[in-house]
Parts: structure tokens; sequence; C-alpha cells
């Protein structure tokens, strides 16, 4: 990103709770656990905004059977506000639209991209949870995304590849930018025991090499229903409300509701960016 540093950023003070949903290998179901997620939260009472940071390759609006006329390649070109953008979703949540296709949107930078963490601080603080579904890997935008959130999660299988990425994508926040705070949920696991073996491992490898230990946030199993839900494009809590992989969405929900936030304010002003 030309112009633009990651360690710039501040957290937004407020008391909106924004999760950065993140991973460091794609094909790990992070934009479907987002994407339900907000529809579990939502349905036990939170006002739920969902960004679509994935700028390049965006989805979120597609697998929840929306339509966008204007995305946030409009808003960083200048075109039209945030609030324009805004999309009625299942279950009262909002989404916040990304372009998909579009080779321009995967290196954001300067100016237009600080104006609009800008908008997006002033317009989550009308919201309980903002979930920002970022794009998998470690480029600028996912980084600073990730940084400008009040919380991480580190989506990821358990598979070594995916072990490895999320590992790497901790390496970078942690000894680059000082970040030491992360939630990991492991998705389609054959049962809870596969889910804390690979987590486990993925722990011992941060608390040794890195410092810390990261929280465990879960796991989801995988699930049949899934991709019937994708295909049909809808939240898999309405396809099948009482599916495995159902319920326990709406356990990490609940958790989540339970628990206190950990404030640290969204994103930024411009001014400290650089």
């Amino acid at each position: 990103m030309d112009g633009f540093e990651p360690t710039a950023f501040v957290p937004l003070v407020g008391r909106t709770r924004t999760i950065a949903v993140t991973s460091g290998k794609g094909g790990v179901g992070k934009t479907c656990l987002t994407a339900n997620l907000a529809v579990a939260l939502a349905r036990q009472g939170s006002r739920v905004l969902v960004i679509d940071a994935d700028l390049g390759l965006a989805n979120v609006d597609t697998m929840l059977g929306l339509h966008a006329d204007t995305t946030l390649r409009q808003v960083l070109q200048g075109e039209c506000g945030l609030e324009e953008v805004l999309l009625d979703g299942p279950h009262g949540i909002k989404v916040v639209p990304a372009a998909s296709g579009f080779e321009d949107m995967s290196r954001p930078g300067g100016a237009p991209f600080v104006d609009l963490l800008g908008e997006i601080d002033r317009l989550s603080q009308s919201f309980d949870a903002v979930l920002i579904d970022t794009s998998a890997g470690i480029s600028p935008a996912v980084l600073c995304f990730t940084l400008a959130a009040s919380e991480r999660l580190v989506v990821a299988t358990p598979e070594p590849t995916s072990l490895t990425d999320a590992y790497a994508v901790m390496k970078i926040l942690s000894t680059r930018y000082g970040e030491r705070t992360f939630g990991v949920l492991m998705n389609m696991v054959r049962n809870r025991a596969d889910a804390l073996r690979a987590f486990e491992h993925l722990a011992r490898v941060t608390t040794r090499f890195l410092g810390f230990t990261p929280d465990y946030r879960g796991c989801l199993p995988w699930d049949p229903t899934v991709p019937e839900a994708i295909r049909r494009q809808q939240p898999l809590l309405s396809v099948a409300p009482r599916a495995p992989i159902s319920l326990a969405i709406d356990d990490v929900a609940a958790r989540l509701r339970a628990e206190p936030s950990t404030q640290r304010p969204m994103a930024s002003s411009a001014e400290q960016v650089r």
C-alpha cells in the first residue's frame, strides 16, 4: 500500500465490539463463519454490522443472497458515503459489501483508505458488534483491518498447512506490530478432541516462539449442510437451524456476548497515518 503504514493505527474509542475475522490460509470457512456468526449474534439480540474487507474478491453479499449496486469501491473512489452502500441482511444484520474482480481494490492506500476507516469508525458506533471479514493472508490491507479492530479471531482447520499459516499471521502481527491478543477458532473438525489437539499444537508453538498463548474460541464441525446453504445463498442458521454446525455457531455467539469486550477503540485517526 503506497503511503500506508499499519503501525499508524490505534483502536477507536467506543463501546462497540469490533472483531476482525481473519486467516492465514484461504478455504478455511472464514467468510461462512463471519456471515453466520453475525446472524447468530443478531438472533440473540445484538445489533450487528458486517464489513466485507476482502476488497478484491468479496463474497459476503453473494453468500447471503444480497445484491449490491454500490460497494466499498465507490466509497474509496469518493462517489458515495459508507452508509449509502449498506445492505439489509437476514435477521436484521447490516452488510457493507466490497467489490469483486477489480485488481485495484487489492492494493488500496493513501488518504481514501484512511477516510474509509474514519467512516467505519463513525458508523460502528450505531452497532453492538462489527464483524470485519478480511481476506486470507498477510497483505497490507489484511494487516491494517486486523490491527484496526479491537479483537482478532483467527480461523484455522486442523490441517498442517492451515495451522502453519495461522501461526504466520500471528507472528507478523506480534513481532512487527506488537499485537499479542488473538482468539483461535478451529473449523471443519471431526470432533472436539480433534480441534483441541490442533489448537494445543498451535498454542505450544506460539507460546514458545512468540511469547504468548492465543485464546481458544471453540470449534465448528465439518457439516454437509454448509455447501447446501452456500448454494442456496442463505445462512446456515436458516437452512438447518438444528444442524450441529448451526448449534456450534450459536454457542460461539452466546459466549462472545457473555464475555466482556476487550475494549480497544476500532480504527483510527487520519492524523496518525503516515
